[in-house]
């Protein structure tokens, strides 16, 4: 059995603990919207359509900010559909989806939607096939108080109040040719830079993200976020970075390292950025917004049938079901977010019902958690305070993709009066015994130790069986003498809460 020791310092702190790390998103694809959250006539509807189920599930798994409405879909969208009467809202074609989008929800019932759940809007603005203009009218609509055409319009719209979004995104992922209207470097970090400039003239305490690299494998990565950076760097605060990871060829051992991945990522955007700050001689940095990840079985998709060539309204697509390895995975790079969160101050896990999501629906029936659902909505209840880095020996262990990686990995939070510790044991055959120094936090008990984990690591929670699994006590946490000892099953993710 690998043995692990930890030390704590509540001295090393990394950062404050960034309650917008526990972001989600909301994208008008397949049934994330329609049938997800919004189906009129489901037992538990309110007045304006929104599944209440859903709304309970949302606040448990703690979800802070939504970013909204794309993702692929923003390229397309023209916002003036999305409000006003509903009867006289237009139904438009979706390239990105190949779908039909009825504009039933809009930014209007959103932001009421996100009133029920406690979450801030992160709003997209279509910078692709529209540009300065639109973005600014919409800025007008959604955060000017009124007098002006576009305010009163809002006003009129039963919206007395202005909804004062602080987070936009000037478009989404410009680089990928996937994208309607996707750019080079260049001229993206140019529009960027002028959309940029036009929206804080309007309001200068906007918290703007421009787009980086869709991916660290696209071919122009690290030359796209240095020049776009170029261009914008006096204009914007966070550039964004996106990573999905899935197991390949049965490398569940890769698999489960995919936050090693993650910290690199990190790394290079951080540094790129920091490059072209110095190089400006700007006293300012540029954060990084995480604001897409998750697991995606996106290769099985593209080898899929999934889009047609029949126009429909909310198909169903990229309903991945997850597996219990899966939740391990979305558990570890959610603690390397938190370990990031001097640089990575926003984050969105892609995305939050039915889409590739923690959250499944049934339409007219009953909504339930996936296996990637407990370990966010834990570490969201959890964390609080100060991050502290964590002093790890650990066996290793050989992966195909990324080298030699540790066994254990672990994160630590802790505020004035409680701690909290994240562990991930990605050993795929045996436990860890694990002994973690916590005198300098001067816990004296613990509280909650629970631990996901099951004999089969593709077990999954489905429509006929939505409990199969879910975490379980750790009854052999103990905490002796400033000593925390708990064992990890193989392939498991754990949370530890100490008072």
């Amino acid at each position: 059995m690998p043995r692990v020791h930890i030390e704590l310092d509540r001295q090393a702190v990394v950062a404050p603990v960034r309650r917008r790390t526990f972001g989600s998103f909301v994208e008008h694809l397949g049934r994330c919207v329609y049938t997800g959250l919004y189906e009129p006539g489901h037992p538990s509807a309110n007045d304006d359509g929104f599944r209440m189920d859903v709304v309970e599930l949302v606040r448990e798994l703690g979800s802070t900010t939504i970013r909204y409405p794309g993702g692929n879909f923003v390229s397309g969208f023209r916002w003036e559909d999305s409000v006003g009467p509903r009867e006289k809202r237009p139904v438009r074609r979706d390239l990105a989806w190949r779908s039909l989008e009825s504009n039933q929800v809009g930014l209007d019932e959103f932001a009421r939607w996100l009133e029920l759940t406690g979450s801030e809007l992160m709003l997209a603005v279509n910078v692709a096939t529209r540009g300065i203009l639109p973005a600014l009218d919409l800025l007008e609509y959604a955060n000017h108080p009124s007098g002006t055409a576009l305010s009163d319009l809002r006003v009129a719209n039963s919206t007395p109040e202005p909804h004062d979004v602080r987070m936009w995104c000037l478009g989404n992922e410009m680089d990928g040719p996937w994208q309607t209207g996707f750019m080079a470097a260049d001229d993206y970090g140019k529009l960027a830079a002028r959309t940029a400039a036009a929206m804080k003239r309007a309001d200068p305490g906007l918290e703007l993200v421009v787009c980086g690299s869709s991916g660290s494998a696209m071919p122009t990565f690290g030359h796209w976020e240095r020049t776009v950076l170029e261009h914008s760097y006096d204009h914007v605060d966070h550039v964004s970075c996106h990573a999905y990871y899935q197991e390949h060829d049965g490398d569940l051992g890769s698999f489960l390292a995919s936050a090693v991945d993650m910290d690199h990522f990190i790394d290079a955007v951080v540094a790129t950025a920091d490059h072209v700050g110095y190089k400006k001689r700007s006293t300012k940095k540029i954060d990084v917004s995480f604001d897409e990840w998750n697991v995606w079985y996106l290769k099985e998709h593209q080898e899929s049938e999934e889009i047609h060539d029949e126009w429909r309204h909310a198909p169903r697509l990229l309903e991945d079901t997850y597996t219990v390895a899966d939740a391990v995975v979305v558990g570890s790079p959610l603690m390397t977010l938190l370990r990031r969160s001097d640089r990575v101050t926003p984050a969105s896990l892609a995305q939050l019902v039915n889409v590739i999501a923690p959250i499944m629906t049934e339409p007219g029936g009953p909504a339930w958690r996936q296996t990637t659902f407990r370990p966010f909505s834990i570490t969201s209840r959890l964390a609080a305070g100060e991050v502290i880095r964590p002093l790890i020996e650990t066996p290793a262990y050989e992966t195909a993709r990324y080298g030699e990686v540790a066994v254990v990995d672990a994160v630590a939070t802790v505020d004035e009066d409680r701690a909290a510790v994240f562990l991930v044991n990605r050993g795929l055959a045996e436990a860890a015994q694990v002994t973690i120094d916590v005198r300098s936090l001067g816990s004296s008990r613990v509280t909650e130790a629970v631990t996901l984990a099951d004999p089969d690591v593709y077990a999954k929670n489905t429509l006929a069986r939505q409990d199969r699994v879910a975490p379980a006590a750790n009854t052999g946490a103990a905490l002796a003498d400033g000593l925390l000892t708990i064992e990890l099953p193989p392939t498991s993710w754990t949370a530890v809460a100490l008072r």
